[in-house]
C-alpha cells in the first residue's frame, strides 16, 4: 500500500435514555463489547441506539477527545454492539486508551434500507447541496451534541471516522458541519468535491482502493483531487488492488493512524 501526502496536517436535544452498566478499559473477553449501550430519543420521539466508551479515569477539570465512529451497511440494526465499526474496538482497547484516553461513540443506523447518506455508493462523489441530510445523520450528530454538552469533552478535539457506508457518512458529517470537527478519517467512501474550499484547514486522512468493487475509488479520488487543488490538509492512502473488505481494515492495519489523529486539534472550539 502506498500513502500519498499532499500536505502535512499540523501537529500537536433532546433527551437521552441508557441501559446496561458501563465497562471501561480493563481487558475484556474477546466476545464482549466495551462501553455502555444507550438509546437516544429526539424531541419528536425518534430513537437511535448508540454505544459510548468512557475513559477509565476521568479527572476533574480535565477534558478528553471525542471520536464519532460510523459503521458500514452490515452494522445496521438494533443490537447496539458497535460491531459494524472497526474503529470502535481499536480506539476503546485498553492499550489505546492508555496512550490516548478518549470518549468513543458509535451510533447505529436502523434496518429497512436506511443509510447515513441518501446516495448510491456506486455513484461515488455527490453534491451535498442537492442530497438532503438524512434523518439518520441528523440523529447521529444530535447524539454528539448531547454528549458534548454533558461530558468533559475537549471541543477542539472532536473527530469522525467511518468505513464503507460509514465512509460516506464521514464525508457527509464534515459537509454538514465543516467547522465542527478537528480531523476526519473517511475509509472507502465518497464525498462532495465542492466542499474542498471549506475543508481547506481540516486535517483529513482518506483511504480507498482501486480494487474496491463496492465503493469505487473514484468517489474518494474526486474529493482528494479537489482538496489538493485548494492546498488542503489531506493525506491519502490508496491501495492498487485490495478488496472493499480489506481496505476497510485501515484502523487495524495503518501504522501511525491513531497517533496522527490524536495530534490534530482546532485552534478554538
Amino acid at each position: 500500500m502506498k500513502t500519498h501526502r499532499f500536505k502535512t496536517a499540523p501537529s500537536t436535544v433532546l433527551a437521552i435514555l441508557f441501559v446496561s452498566l458501563p465497562t471501561f478499559a480493563a481487558e475484556k473477553p474477546a466476545n464482549e463489547v466495551a462501553g455502555e449501550a444507550r438509546l437516544f430519543k429526539s424531541a419528536d420521539g425518534t430513537t437511535m441506539p448508540y454505544r459510548i466508551f468512557t475513559p477509565e479515569k476521568v479527572e476533574n477539570g480535565k477534558t478528553y477527545p471525542l471520536m464519532l465512529c460510523f459503521h458500514g451497511a452490515k452494522g445496521r440494526g438494533t443490537d447496539n454492539q458497535a460491531r459494524g465499526s472497526l474503529a470502535y474496538p481499536v480506539l476503546s482497547s485498553a492499550e489505546m486508551q492508555r496512550k490516548h484516553p478518549a470518549f468513543i461513540v458509535a451510533p447505529q443506523c436502523p434496518l429497512g434500507g436506511k443509510r447515513w447518506v441518501n446516495h448510491n455508493w456506486s455513484d461515488g462523489a455527490y453534491d451535498s447541496k442537492t442530497v438532503a441530510v438524512s434523518d439518520e445523520m441528523t440523529l447521529a450528530l444530535s447524539i454528539v451534541d448531547k454528549l458534548v454538552a454533558e461530558l468533559p469533552v475537549d471541543k477542539t478535539r472532536i473527530y469522525v471516522t467511518g468505513r464503507s457506508m460509514g465512509g460516506f457518512a464521514t464525508w457527509d458529517a464534515i459537509a454538514r458541519r465543516p467547522d465542527f470537527f478537528a480531523a476526519a478519517v473517511p475509509i472507502a467512501g465518497g464525498g462532495d468535491p465542492q466542499m474542498a474550499a471549506q475543508w481547506k484547514e481540516l486535517p483529513i486522512w482518506a483511504f480507498a482502493s482501486a480494487g474496491d468493487q463496492t465503493c469505487p475509488v473514484a468517489g474518494t479520488r474526486a474529493v482528494v483531487e479537489a482538496l489538493e487543488k485548494v492546498g488542503g490538509m489531506i493525506k491519502y492512502t490508496e491501495d492498487p488492488k485490495k478488496s472493499h473488505g480489506q481496505i476497510c481494515e485501515a484502523w487495524k492495519e495503518q501504522e501511525g493512524l491513531a497517533e496522527w489523529l490524536f495530534a490534530q486539534h482546532k485552534d478554538k472550539p
